[in-house]
């Protein structure tokens, strides 16, 4: 095996880094330039614009330094990228308006023109980020502007890390080996016979040394705490970015990530997505979302209590207790659709034929406009547009006990639509596996939660997740 270093641009990661930050500047002012000019501004770019431009680079960049923006990207997805970036814009832009209140200088801009800069900025930005990365992709997958790693540990972690690598090449990782001191007793189909072949840790810590290895990924299992510990330390006399990869997948993680407490790093096994700026950004999308949704839809609400109203006799409106955000029981707001508005320790489920659904009111659920009132539970803060649909408290007792994990749809707030529903997991769940899978769905929602997936769910739900064959 050849360990020569390799990559034109190998060398050159800090000038990439500067060049990023000034593609950003560039793209910044750019789009203010743009902006005064679609909106036919009379002042032009000069002078207080210039200035405004010149701090919202400024401030851009500090934040993306806090929030290591500029750091390596390789292991970063694309999507991760785009979102990063957009959520470094929003802070800046957050930041501009309160500076701007606080000195009095807003009224000197033209509103129009910095609404559409705060819009083109983004997707300036976004544009920019996603040509570089392709361009560098490009270049990494031809052989260019590579990292040569390695494994320390050929154990079936190892295995999956290398197979990764190896499908994914706009990573620019290129794999040299793995090094085992102890691969005879290792429980792994593989031997060290196959075309890889297998160093010692020795080597791979000389290889290190040399400069010939520019990541180790250590993927021995955690109970080798002593082999672990000796293989850093000797790897400390190099300059190689090394990685402890430990098997987490005994674990049933929900978000997790490593933290601090007071110096000490914990690993978060259960945790919420809605903490700090996500939680904020999740909170306007809600408020933005549900307001215009409900302004489109006032008349016809009215229309449908009307004839609720008219229809059978009872209240117009329909409140039910679930579970919302960390286990707390709330209120969910329905137009009621039967002749009896349950809520008590035992619920039953609605089912084909239901007695118990109003003609009126089956039409409501099978389009789901009976839903339409939790919009202001969205206002109230009590649930989200987009999360794990809320059960009944009667339902969550009972599948708490039958299905693992249940709970931990609860760490985020409930929501009016959600990933199990768009993908078809909507309605009566006469058996066990039918829930066990909107679980599957509803946890994979929260551990994967981005901005874009909530605005994909939202678009495919006006076609797909209204009208449900299993809604009764």
């Amino acid at each position: 095996m050849s360990f020569m270093p390799s990559g034109l641009l190998r060398p050159h990661s800090s000038k990439i880094a500067f060049f990023h930050r000034l593609l950003d500047g560039t793209v910044i002012l750019a789009m203010l330039a743009l902006a005064i000019e679609l909106t036919h501004d009379e002042l032009e770019f000069a002078g207080q614009y210039a200035t405004l431009g010149i701090w919202a680079v400024l401030i851009f960049l500090g934040f993306g330094g806090m929030r290591n923006l500029y750091g390596s990207s390789r292991t970063l997805p694309l999507q991760g990228a785009v979102s990063e970036t957009v959520v470094n814009w929003l802070l800046t832009a957050g930041t501009l308006v309160c500076l701007g209140f606080l000195t009095k200088m807003s009224a000197d801009y033209s509103r129009a023109a910095l609404l559409v800069w705060s819009m083109l900025a983004p997707l300036g930005l976004a544009a920019s980020r996603i040509a570089l990365r392709l361009v560098l992709s490009f270049l990494r997958t031809g052989g260019r502007n590579t990292r040569t790693l390695a494994i320390a540990g050929k154990t079936k972690l190892g295995l999956q890390v290398v197979d990764k690598v190896k499908h994914t090449p706009w990573l620019g990782m290129e794999f040299i080996g793995y090094f085992d001191d102890r691969l005879a007793k290792r429980d792994c189909q593989h031997a060290a016979h196959d075309a890889e072949g297998v160093g010692r840790f020795d080597e791979l810590v000389e290889l290190a040394r040399a400069g010939k290895v520019d990541y180790i990924y250590i993927t021995l299992p955690m109970k080798a705490e002593a082999r672990i510990i000796e293989l850093v330390n000797a790897l400390s006399d190099t300059t190689a970015s090394v990685y402890f990869v430990p098997n987490f997948f005994v674990f049933d993680m929900l978000h997790g990530k490593m933290s601090s407490l007071d110096g000490i790093p914990v690993l978060s096994l259960h945790e919420s997505p809605f903490y700090g700026v996500d939680g904020w950004l999740k909170r306007v999308e809600d408020i933005v979302v549900a307001s215009l949704i409900l302004i489109l839809i006032a008349l016809p609400m009215a229309f449908i209590a009307l004839g609720v109203k008219l229809t059978s006799p009872g209240p117009v409106l329909f409140k039910q207790r679930r579970y919302g955000l960390n286990g707390a029981v709330v209120e969910v707001w329905k137009f009621r659709s039967m002749t009896v508005c349950e809520d008590g320790s035992k619920v039953v489920q609605a089912q084909k034929g239901d007695m118990r659904i109003t003609p009126f009111g089956a039409f409501l659920r099978r389009t789901s406009l009976d839903e339409l009132p939790q919009f202001f539970n969205v206002l109230q803060g009590t649930m989200s547009v987009v999360g794990p649909r809320p059960h009944a408290v009667a339902h969550n007792e009972e599948y708490r006990k039958l299905i693992r994990g249940y709970m931990l749809r609860h760490k985020v707030k409930p929501g009016i639509t959600g990933w199990a529903q768009i993908n078809g997991w909507r309605g009566e769940t006469e058996t066990l596996d039918k829930m066990a899978m909107r679980v599957k769905y509803d946890l994979d929602y929260v551990q994967n939660w981005s901005l874009w997936r909530d605005i994909k769910i939202i678009f495919l739900t006006v076609f797909k997740g209204f009208v449900n064959k299993n809604a009764y």
